[in-house]
């Protein structure tokens, strides 16, 4: 955060808000992340992660527009693109130009608390943004919430406590995302999510995150009641991303054919 706060102090007086709102008139409409993840099926926001933290790098050959375009083929719903610099080796330039590539929304990944932030995403043809509760006040959640939707951008709001879910929901969040990652200790439970799920309404569109690697995972969530599923490292690490995604889809559909999304 504090690295992030710095990179956009720096940023920030390159283009201030009047330059960033000017760019945002010539940007192309936003796509619709909300219906997209909302479909009938196993809905995969597949994730342009170069390298991350705790992992180091996790593709040497990373090309966003070419992963972006083979994984929207290979049957990706969303796609999110980390664009972190410093520590994830990510770019605002890998977002740009994967967006222009494909069809399918694309969501920036990144630690965002200002709404010069929300800008400067909608700037680049970002279609929604990612929000973490733990890092965010009731306020700050409530008010970047209002940004994305003044620019016509729904975000996903990822929580990993019932405490931030219930502070996710009370600032109007219709995009939820259930982090199975703790990110104080790195540990990954599936079970999360299915503890979370039943509090999260039925009109709301519901994530899973973080360690997905098994189409009986994402069954197992499906019919738990889950809408979509934001899988990165695994088909990052993966020697064909766009092969692993179609064996994911294809084995949750080998072991039964997941429920029709709800209203």
């Amino acid at each position: 955060m504090e690295a992030r706060r710095a990179s956009m102090d720096k940023r920030r007086r390159l283009h201030p808000l009047p330059v960033l709102r000017m760019a945002v008139k010539q940007s192309s409409p936003p796509r619709d992340f909300f219906a997209a993840l909302h479909r009938p099926g196993l809905n995969i926001i597949a994730e342009l992660k170069k390298a991350s933290p705790s992992r180091g790098v996790l593709r040497s050959d990373f090309d966003a527009k070419t992963l972006g375009v083979a994984l929207a083929s290979a049957g990706a719903a969303a796609l999110s693109v980390v664009t972190e610099e410093e520590f994830f080796q990510g770019s605002l330039a890998n977002l740009r130009v994967t967006r222009a590539a494909v069809e399918v929304p694309v969501l920036r990944k990144d630690f965002l608390f200002d709404p010069w932030q929300i800008w400067e995403a909608r700037s680049v043809n970002a279609d929604s943004f990612l929000l973490i509760a733990a890092i965010l006040s009731d306020g700050q959640l409530s008010e970047l919430l209002a940004a994305g939707r003044e620019l016509g951008m729904e975000p996903l709001v990822e929580v990993h406590t019932r405490e931030e879910l219930q502070r996710a929901l009370r600032a109007g969040a219709r995009i939820i995302g259930v982090n199975n990652r703790d990110l104080r200790t790195f540990d990954v439970r599936l079970e999360t999510s299915f503890e979370l799920i039943r509090e999260i309404p039925r009109d709301c569109v519901a994530v899973s995150e973080s360690g997905l690697r098994a189409g009986s995972d994402l069954d197992r969530l499906s019919d738990a009641g889950f809408n979509a599923f934001l899988i990165g490292e695994s088909l990052m690490q993966a020697p064909d991303p766009a092969a692993a995604l179609r064996a994911l889809l294809g084995a949750s559909a080998s072991e039964g054919s997941p429920p029709a999304a709800t209203d």
